[in-house]
């Protein structure tokens, strides 16, 4: 029997979430929850090109509880980030969850003991009261900052200090919503200032989830988690996809994360986030690092790591629809399921 599937979200992520979905033999899409008012009613189906599936949108919660699928992907915007309620995502996740449907989210939750017990608590307690499951992924974080590095720790004797950092460039990136609204590239230095006291607390939100699992997964109970950012400003006027730049407005961000133990950095996360890859040649790295320092010490680098962070993190959400929709009711980290793999992605040549 098929497992009834709501896609909630149809923008970047969630557009390739939905292919995934119609192309999966054990998934069945029943519903698609969106939150722009023009496209409630319309054939999902319409929203992705294609010819009407008979499954229209909804922008009612109420409308897709009463759908009872098995499990939500939850791919909107982040409310801590976007909109004028950051507790959004959170009042969504445990009303789906005491109804009794799975929820598998790209918004965070990776890890949500990050976000303190308050938290955790309305989660597990809604998990509890609908005998449903919650899992956060993504790409990064998601994936690359918490899973990799702790299937590599099993190759060591002794472990110093775990590293993982992210290097992207966003030029081609077509979101103005996302790449000047949320990162705000493109604001002078002081209207960035402002800006970014929201997004370092979104940002610290989903990278501390990532060190702590990190931590607990190698069982060590951290002291602190320290945050510390960077930016860099463009000389010149600069053209991407997702709009112009001006000069001297911010172009560039570096971040860390420091999970520490006595003063000891233990798990270290970094981000370095460029609008073009001309500005500021001196935050040079290959686009992903891991590294494990200690006995013996591991080194992985790659100078393209991935060539679309939206379809990996759509496709780690749909392949964890039947892990998720398998597990004990509550919060599942990647320390509670099985490893997820690519059912049904391997397309061998023809003959």
């Amino acid at each position: 029997m098929s497992i009834r599937v709501v896609q909630w979200g149809t923008g970047n992520v969630g557009r390739y979430s939905l292919d995934a979905v119609l192309a999966d033999a054990e998934l069945r899409l029943v519903g698609c929850h969106v939150t722009s008012p023009e496209k409630v009613g319309l054939d999902v189906g319409e929203l992705l090109g294609r010819p009407p599936i008979g499954v229209r949108a909804t922008g009612s919660i109420d409308e897709v509880v009463a759908m009872r699928p098995d499990c939500v992907l939850h791919m909107p915007l982040p409310s801590a980030q976007v909109g004028d309620d950051p507790g959004h995502d959170t009042d969504v996740l445990c009303a789906l969850l005491a109804s009794g449907i799975n929820v598998v989210t790209t918004v965070g939750y990776v890890y949500p003991k990050a976000y303190g017990p308050e938290v955790e608590t309305r989660l597990r307690d809604a998990c509890m009261h609908g005998g449903a499951s919650l899992h956060g992924t993504g790409a990064n974080p998601g994936f690359m900052s918490e899973l990799v590095p702790l299937v590599l720790s099993g190759l060591s004797r002794r472990i110093t200090r775990v590293l993982v950092r992210e290097s992207s460039e966003f030029s081609r990136y077509p979101s103005p919503q996302i790449i000047m609204g949320m990162m705000g590239f493109g604001q002078h230095p002081d209207a960035f200032l402002v800006h970014s006291a929201r997004y370092q607390r979104w940002l610290t939100g989903l990278f501390s989830e990532s060190v702590m699992m990190v931590a607990d997964g190698l069982g060590v109970e951290l002291d602190s988690i320290e945050v510390h950012s960077e930016e860099a400003v463009t000389a010149d006027e600069l053209t991407i996809a997702a709009g112009v730049l001006p000069p001297g407005s911010v172009a560039a961000q570096q971040w860390s994360w420091s999970g520490l133990v006595r003063g000891h950095e233990v798990v270290r996360l970094e981000a370095i986030y460029k609008a073009h890859p001309a500005v500021a040649p001196e935050w040079s790295s290959p686009a992903w690092v891991c590294r494990i320092e200690g006995d013996p010490r591991i080194n992985l680098e790659a100078d393209r790591w991935i060539t679309n962070g939206l379809l990996a993190t759509a496709m780690h959400a749909v392949h964890a629809v039947p892990a998720v929709c398998s597990a004990a009711p509550g919060i599942r980290t990647f320390l509670d399921l099985p490893l997820i793999v690519g059912r049904g992605s391997v397309h061998l040549p023809a003959g």
